[in-house]
């Protein structure tokens, strides 16, 4: 698939009328994923998938403002954003992916109430639409439709403030999510607003980022100390490898924490290493090798199981050890043992230990 391939999937994506057509321009991407490059622009890859994602989804909010107008509510009353967390929001969705998504939008007490109406309808359709073009709803049900991430900016913002107030495990968790969120359609100031409403309350509230570090490392690199590769020991993935918990996302958390203490906006877990870089956070050294395992995780994880029910591609994360070459194997245990090594860095600057990253000035 080249890049005259994905301009004219872009512009069909676009001028789609209805979820039916939607549904056909997902299935494509699927058809012509087999042309995915085995190595080298990787990235390249993601962006380009990615971009067709946010194209669906930015062509549903607009398919679900014209079915909200033909049911007499009406157009937004005011100005508001859709974004997108999770993969979604790091622009590293893979062929399966679901809905993380969100609403914000601009405070207007006189029209609250419209305004809530309105949104509430918009949401809902944009979901619907894009349940039935391939997309499930998130599981922890971080969707648009959830009033509890459709919000007025001032109701993000108090929000925001009783999450960074009482640091429990889940608010910790929510904040996280908010990092990676971005805008996809609509008004980007408001999401902008609330990023650096997020970013600015980072300081006085120091304690969160110890609350985030817990949150960060849960999930282990899956090599053990002898530098085997932790594989599934039971049931029908067994002897699977955990691609996306084991190893895809501790770099993903680990990267974000580094990112939100250097108080950058970036979402994207390659071009947050780079701004760490440019910030003085990381080396050249250092970022080079992060961003080689991490190249190579985002490669494993096209090679993940999928199935497809009634229509909706899903992934386990695992990717089979028969798929996996020796020098696939070799590269993996590298990129994990540097995985590792980028845990206990992220783990030494958090807790202001010796042998941090280099620290420079907030951006």
């Amino acid at each position: 698939m080249n890049d005259s391939d994905w301009s004219r999937l872009l512009m069909r994506i676009g001028s789609a009328e209805d979820a039916r057509d939607l549904r056909g321009m997902r299935n494509e991407i699927y058809a012509l994923s087999a042309a995915c490059p085995a190595s080298g622009t990787i990235d390249g890859y993601y962006r380009r998938l990615n971009a067709a994602h946010d194209a669906i989804v930015r062509r549903a909010v607009r398919l679900a403002e014209a079915e909200t107008a033909r049911s007499g509510i009406g157009s937004p009353p005011v100005p508001y954003a859709y974004m997108l967390f999770g993969s979604g929001g790091r622009g590293e969705q893979t062929h399966a992916s679901d809905q993380d998504s969100g609403l914000v939008y601009e405070d207007r007490p006189e029209r609250a109430e419209e305004a809530e109406t309105y949104f509430a309808h918009l949401s809902g359709t944009v979901v619907r639409m894009l349940v039935e073009a391939g997309y499930p709803p998130c599981e922890g049900n971080v969707i648009s439709r959830n009033p509890a991430w459709r919000r007025s900016l001032g109701e993000w913002k108090r929000q925001l403030d009783e999450w960074f107030a009482d640091p429990t495990w889940e608010a910790v968790r929510y904040l996280l999510i908010v990092a990676d969120g971005r805008c996809v359609a609509g008004d980007e100031r408001l999401v902008r607003e609330l990023k650096e409403y997020y970013f600015g309350n980072m300081p006085v509230h120091p304690v969160i980022v110890g609350r985030m570090l817990d949150n960060t490392m849960r999930h282990k690199v899956l090599v053990g100390v002898f530098g085997q590769l932790l594989k599934e020991r039971y049931g029908e993935d067994s002897g699977s490898l955990d691609v996306k918990y084991g190893a895809y996302i501790p770099m993903v958390n680990a990267v974000r924490l580094l990112a939100v203490q250097a108080g950058l906006h970036e979402t994207s877990t390659l071009r947050r290493l780079e701004r760490l870089r440019e910030a003085g956070w990381l080396d050249e050294d250092e970022k080079s090798a992060y961003e080689m395992a991490f190249l190579l995780f985002l490669r494993l994880r096209l090679m993940t199981t999928e199935r497809t029910e009634d229509g909706v591609r899903t992934s386990n994360g695992m990717v089979s050890a028969a798929k996996l070459t020796k020098d696939t194997v070799d590269e993996l245990k590298e990129a994990l043992r540097i995985g590792k090594r980028l845990q206990r860095v992220v783990r030494k600057r958090t807790l202001g230990e010796p042998g941090g990253p280099h620290r420079g000035g907030r951006t």
